[in-house]
């Protein structure tokens, strides 16, 4: 009996040398290996935003691309060809600078130990804060993907998708109805493009009327920004009120028929996400427009807890930019 459990601790011991440790994410899992990790991430992103207030949807846009594919493991940051950062639904992502700057600074001072894709979170609840959102503890633990293929990034959501479609996107990635519109109201601070929403201005499918869930005067200012001969790459903001203020004026938007992206606006008329709307967009601030700060907090750490990859999985990059080893 005594040597056959000799023979299954050894057998457990093997075991646990070739597989994978999965461990937890946790508030503070820095605070011995790189202490400084945190405040570091923050007054990198501080620079920058001081410089460029935008640069914190940026950060929104990036985070968000990189956990819904493949979970929250810094894929979207590799620079290669066959990379997901060259999938179409990518184009035009930013805030690269920043995580980089960041990740050399803690190199020098913790060489291994602090992960591009904590980096990318930690930076993007900063981001929100500096843009007078809420802030929250970020759960930290997260190791860096081996793998980035621009084909496994060609299904995000899109602006152009029916609600129903973007409903199951999340579905599938474990994530509510309220959680859908509540991460959509990043918009509230950020920019798109005109050649993402100009069909809606126009011959909107083929009637040759706008889409008429457009307010009439506000379609005449998008029409301003985007006219049929102008550069379809020109920024518009999708909170036309408080573009670089992180608040509910994004819903009240909706609710006036003030969205740019058909997408947003289609919240408004879905019947299971148009209730989740009008509590967020509340006449005041007060109670409702602090209800979409709580739940925003809520949702961000769901978001950034996606399949992510811990332990002995994955690796610690050198540079965010490429694999170790490469």
């Amino acid at each position: 009996m005594g040597q056959t459990k000799a023979i299954w601790w050894v057998f457990v011991g093997i075991l646990a040398t070739i597989l994978p440790v999965k461990a937890q994410l946790a508030v503070g899992f820095y605070s011995k290996s790189c202490p400084r990790a945190e405040s570091i991430v923050r007054s990198t992103v501080q620079s920058y935003y001081k410089a460029d207030p935008t640069v914190a949807a940026g950060l929104l846009r990036l985070h968000f691309h990189d956990c819904f594919v493949q979970g929250c493991d810094g894929s979207v940051l590799i620079m290669d060809e066959r990379a997901e950062i060259n999938a179409g639904p990518n184009m035009g992502l930013r805030g690269f600078e920043v995580v980089d700057d960041a990740k050399a600074q803690l190199e020098n001072l913790c060489p291994g130990v602090v992960s591009c894709a904590d980096i990318l979170a930690l930076a993007t609840r900063d981001a929100v804060d500096l843009s007078d959102g809420p802030s929250w503890s970020v759960p930290t633990g997260r190791r860096d993907g081996r793998v980035s293929m621009s084909f496994q990034a060609e299904d995000l959501p899109s602006p152009f998708e029916p609600i129903d479609v973007h409903i199951q996107k999340f579905a599938e990635k474990g994530l509510t109805e309220e959680d859908l519109v509540t991460l959509v109201g990043a918009h509230t601070i950020g920019r798109t493009d005109c050649q993402l929403f100009s069909y809606r201005l126009q011959n909107f499918t083929s009637t040759g009327n706008a889409d008429p869930t457009i307010n009439p005067s506000f379609l005449t200012q998008l029409r301003t920004l985007c006219p049929l001969d102008g550069d379809p790459f020109r920024g518009v903001a999708m909170d036309k009120d408080s573009q670089l203020r992180f608040d509910n004026s994004f819903f009240k938007n909706l609710v006036n028929g003030n969205g740019v992206l058909e997408s947003d606006q289609r919240l408004w008329q879905h019947a299971s996400t148009k209730d989740i709307v009008q509590r967020y967009a509340g006449n005041l601030r007060g109670l409702l427009g602090l209800r979409f700060n709580y739940e925003f907090k809520k949702a961000m750490v769901k978001l950034s807890s996606l399949d992510v990859k811990t332990g002995t999985q994955g690796e610690i990059r050198k540079l965010c930019s490429q694999f170790n080893n490469q």
